[in-house]
């Protein structure tokens, strides 16, 4: 049984070894990855903040079959409470998980179910800034059991933080010696910016993301701002608590995104906004030529590794107020022009390098059609650092060839693109209401052997994933035995 595993394992992923140093950044990753909330969806259905479905932790666990038949990775938004804090980037106290998303209880169940799935749950980790206490510069205490009780008091404050310059704050321009080192990062003015130099901060932080793994049972992070504060530390809290998946918010060009990298030693992936903004260039502003191999992205960049690739976020979706005014179209996820944009790019997000990230608002309201699309991905086993083998544009059309694990994939966008099926290959996808996209998939050597006559391994797919029955026990791709 242990050479079997043993085949799988080393066929799939011996080209791994050479970049097992990064931590927070699986090599040749598959994943497909959902943010499972938007703006404001802890909100009532009746209300309009959540007109796309209320993703409360008790929502979500009624969708947990669907989401593990489909999705690798979750996005949770940020559980740290108490109640009252809204969607959570300026929460007050961390080891309380009882939030506006619901209970720590319910939070438990929910991770239980994802994980008996064999999806993973990556936690919102906001360290940049946190929520004060009764007062400006006070902070509610955080016991992280184990890993220590921690307070924060005004000494971890940036010492250029606007409680020191608003002369309404209760420590307005307190003395030098009472406040934190100069911020290293670009401040934000909602909540508090944490003094990451103080190695007392270096501590609760490295509590807490120990905590939020080994405890609350999170499998890895998603960095919220870390504009607003060096990469170096990113790299540091990653190395003591060791996630499965890191990916840094740094809504920045290219160059400073690269820097980042550098920062954390590559010890991180980023969350690839040029990319998403070249996708609105070609699908909303119909120049297809947008989506060739573009320097601005980090497959131009020769990062696909590193990139975690979207369409839309919580941020950059509508949300009812001035930040909501970079999603991709319209908010209107009902017009015909929306969808088929929405979908063209998700066939392609969906066959490129990186680990894609699908919007709940979009996977809510195209379910099927996602599905299909996340399906041909894993039946081909195209990875984050998959090969575009070739690629061609013009203004009104997209084709390109990705090689993955198992097979090859031709995506082609476009009303005017060729539906022609190119020799050896199959059609695998053929959707938008105009027939916008088209997907083909050859597959080719699934990296699975017989060992001998007794212990033959044999593959099947369920639900678009790989899964490899030995005998009476089925294994997934990684060789981790399900049953």
């Amino acid at each position: 049984m242990k050479k079997v595993i043993l085949s799988i394992v080393t066929i799939l992923f011996a080209a791994s070894a050479m970049h097992a140093e990064n931590i927070g950044v699986p090599s040749e990753c598959e994943d497909v990855m959902l943010q499972v909330f938007y703006w404001d969806s802890y909100k009532n259905q009746t209300s309009t903040d959540s007109k796309y479905g209320r993703t409360k932790w008790i929502d979500l666990l009624k969708d947990t079959a669907a989401i593990n038949a489909n999705f690798d990775l979750v996005w949770f938004p940020p559980s740290a409470g108490p109640t009252g804090c809204g969607v959570g980037y300026s929460a007050k106290e961390y080891s309380n998980q009882n939030s506006d998303w619901g209970t720590k209880e319910k939070l438990a169940q929910l991770i239980n179910a994802l994980h008996a799935g064999n999806t993973k749950v990556l936690a919102d980790v906001v360290i940049n800034h946190r929520g004060s206490g009764n007062s400006w510069c006070s902070f509610y205490s955080d016991n992280f059991g184990d890993y220590g009780t921690y307070q924060l008091t005004q000494k971890h404050i940036c010492s250029n933080d606007e409680a020191f310059s608003d002369k309404s704050s209760s420590c307005y321009n307190a003395s030098a010696s009472s406040r934190g080192a100069f911020d290293t990062g670009t401040g934000f003015d909602g909540a508090r910016d944490l003094d990451h130099t103080s190695e007392f901060v270096q501590n609760w932080a490295k509590a807490y993301t120990k905590w939020l793994l080994n405890t609350m049972k999170y499998d890895g992070f998603r960095y919220d701002m870390t504009l607003g504060f060096h990469g170096r530390y990113v790299s540091m809290y990653n190395e003591a608590a060791q996630p499965y998946l890191s990916v840094s918010e740094l809504w920045d060009g290219i160059a400073r995104q690269k820097r980042h990298l550098e920062e954390t030693n590559y010890n991180t992936m980023i969350f690839d906004f040029q990319q998403k903004y070249l996708l609105k260039q070609a699908f909303v502003s119909g120049s297809y030529g947008k989506l060739k191999k573009n320097e601005n992205s980090f497959r131009g960049q020769g990062l696909e590794r590193y990139a975690v690739t979207f369409i839309d976020n919580h941020d950059t979706f509508d949300r009812g107020d001035a930040y909501g005014d970079n999603q991709f179209g319209s908010s209107d996820l009902t017009n015909s022009t929306s969808k088929n944009r929405i979908l063209q790019a998700c066939a392609y997000l969906l066959s490129m390098p990186g680990v894609p990230c699908m919007f709940y608002p979009h996977w809510a309201s195209y379910k099927s059609e996602i599905n299909e699309l996340i399906a041909v991905r894993k039946r081909a086993g195209i990875h984050s650092e998959s090969q575009v083998l070739e690629e061609t544009s013009s203004q009104y059309n997209y084709s390109a060839t990705v090689q993955g694990h198992r097979g090859k994939v031709v995506v082609r966008v476009g009303q005017k693109r060729s539906k022609e099926v190119p020799e050896g290959y199959e059609l695998a996808v053929e959707g938008g209401d105009r027939g916008d996209y088209t997907l083909f998939i050859r597959l080719e050597n699934q990296g699975i052997e017989t060992v001998n006559d007794e212990q033959r391994g044999e593959k099947f797919l369920q639900d678009g994933r790989l899964f490899i029955r030995v005998n009476e026990h089925t294994y997934d791709i990684t060789g981790k035995k399900i049953k």
